[in-house]
């Protein structure tokens, strides 16, 4: 029995920033059942309101996003998670020059394959 998934170490500095929009920069690091991305979001950002099958848990590294979900408001700050259900309708404003992790269970195929227009506004 032969396992071909191997081991990887990467730096951020070394992994490529893809360029979004004016206010929107991001970095990918993909696996086989799960997807890390890197988002920079300068104040004022705006992530539209969008939804996806996936499984999506966001961690604030700086900054602040304020998201509407589900029919509520709600200010992330640095140091804190939220987990948003599969399904689940959202969107974010950078509240101030912002840095997230999102993790995606299974990886986003939109943003894999640059179809992600909801994103790509302001090009």
């Amino acid at each position: 029995m032969s396992d071909t998934a191997q081991l990887k170490v990467f730096k951020w500095g070394e992994v490529e920033k893809e360029f979004l929009n004016p206010l929107i920069d991001r970095q990918m690091l993909v696996g086989d059942k799960v997807m890390l991305a890197r988002v920079l979001l300068k104040k004022g950002a705006h992530v539209p309101l969008h939804h996806h099958h996936n499984e999506q848990v966001t961690y604030i590294l700086e900054g602040a996003l304020k998201f509407a979900i589900d029919g509520k408001e709600l200010v992330v700050h640095a140091g804190e998670v939220l987990c948003i259900p599969p399904h689940m309708p959202h969107e974010a404003w950078a509240v101030e020059d912002t840095v997230d992790l999102d993790i995606f269970i299974p990886p986003r195929e939109d943003w894999l394959a640059g179809t992600d227009a909801y994103l790509r506004h302001g090009r």
